[in-house]
């Protein structure tokens, strides 16, 4: 009874204990399904005793009581590193800021030139410069008898003009507002001085007398001297003289220079060439130009033409700011557009054909058609046996236009022939 009762409470040595904790350390990475069937092994010494219930193993240690590594401190210089490198990023985050806020601002103010760009041109087409163009026309001229179509004209055309009393007597000048659209005006430098034929006929005669006087301009006529006081003072002005009479039986500007020949002849001491030189002298040393005129109708198609034409010149001084301003925009100025593979060479070959003088688009496509390359049309030139059969090559080409037909002809074809063979430069080709 005492063997049978130390069978019974047999229990597990300390060297099986030792063994299934080493296994359960081994296999404790493994998955649970793993360390549950190697944790019921049993001993081979307890099944055969026939104890039938799972012997109770010591519980493993708490993975929760596993000391943590230690966190390792950063060093001074580390710790400088990393605060350099957030200064850094946080410049590099103000620059990029600063870049997108300064691109911004130019794209705002290259909007606002624009917008100020478009407002000028608007403001300075000649539609919108007429109504800020004002004629003055000086008092004096109100006496003359043809007078009133001159302002019934002004009126009609709802255009600006004022009588005012002017630096020089008997003379129209025109005034405009700022471009700028700020107060204030700006003088425009052409004068129109209105003369009878009576009064410039004194004018030559004492412009005549200061010449042969060595220049001495002291005691002029009453006519010549405000003018020259007026030029002395104003240099840039371009003082116009509309020569007018009030003779009814002609109507066309050469009995102005008739009635003027007759004057001249019947003053003492004057002849043909001592008009001329007084012409010269006012047109070269005083910037002075004459018109004839034929009545006030012609003295009002004057003022009206001088009129128009300021208002385009602001325009055109402003579209004419470009590198080649004679190149203007449109379809016979455009340029042929070449491909890479060669295409619109053609075109261009033909362009450069037309460019010489009287030579159509039509008579272009007929030699281009021919020789289609410069270099085929100087191989032809070379392959010709005489000079006439060279300027000739091209005259018997047929051009084809409107439904006619006509030949290329020989003066075309001699000047094509010149324009790539001769080795003058200074060759006149028409």
């Amino acid at each position: 009874m005492s063997a049978l009762r130390r069978v019974q409470t047999w229990e597990i040595s300390e060297s099986e204990e030792s063994e299934a904790e080493t296994k359960r350390d081994s296999n404790r990475a493994a998955s649970s399904q793993t360390g549950a069937s190697h944790a019921s092994e049993a001993p081979p010494s307890s099944a055969a005793c026939g104890h039938t219930s799972a012997p109770r193993l010591p519980p493993g240690p708490d993975p929760r009581g596993t000391p943590s590594p230690a966190k390792k401190r950063r060093s001074k210089e580390e710790v400088e590193a990393a605060r350099r490198a957030a200064g850094e990023r946080k410049e590099a985050r103000e620059r990029r800021k600063a870049t997108r806020a300064q691109e911004k601002e130019e794209r705002r103010q290259e909007q606002r030139a624009r917008k100020e760009a478009a407002e000028d041109v608007k403001r300075l087409r000649p539609e919108n410069l007429l109504r800020c163009l004002q004629v003055r026309v000086d008092p004096a001229l109100l006496q003359h008898g043809g007078s009133d179509i001159l302002l019934d004209t002004l009126a009609a055309f709802e255009w600006q003009f004022t009588i005012e009393s002017q630096q020089l007597p008997h003379s129209i000048t025109w005034v405009r507002d700022s471009p700028q659209g700020k107060g204030g005006s700006v003088e425009e430098e052409q004068v129109a001085l209105v003369l009878g034929l009576n009064d410039f006929v004194d004018v030559v005669i004492s412009v005549k007398k200061m010449l042969d006087s060595g220049g001495e301009e002291a005691g002029m006529g009453s006519f010549l001297g405000p003018i020259l006081e007026y030029l002395n003072r104003e240099e840039k002005k371009l003082v116009t003289l509309l020569v007018t009479h009030d003779q009814t039986d002609y109507r066309t500007d050469a009995c102005g220079a008739y009635l003027l020949g007759e004057l001249l002849q019947s003053k003492p001491g004057m002849e043909n060439l001592d008009v001329e030189e007084v012409l010269v002298y006012l047109q070269l040393c005083k910037n002075v130009n004459l018109v004839l005129l034929d009545g006030w109708q012609e003295v009002t198609n004057h003022v009206c033409a001088v009129t128009k034409a300021l208002s385009k010149r602001p325009f055109k001084l402003l579209t004419e700011r470009a590198q080649l301003p004679f190149c203007v925009d449109g379809a016979w100025a455009s340029g042929a557009r070449v491909e890479r593979d060669g295409s619109g060479l053609i075109q261009v070959w033909s362009r450069q054909i037309q460019q010489l003088n009287r030579v159509s688009p039509p008579v272009a496509s007929t030699v281009t058609a021919a020789y289609p390359s410069p270099q085929l049309l100087l191989q032809a030139y070379r392959s010709a046996a005489s000079e006439e059969g060279r300027k000739g090559l091209l005259a018997d080409l047929v051009v084809k236009s409107g439904g006619k037909e006509r030949r290329v002809g020989p003066e075309i074809s001699a000047r094509v022939y010149h324009c790539f063979t001769a080795q003058n430069p200074q060759l006149v080709l028409d």
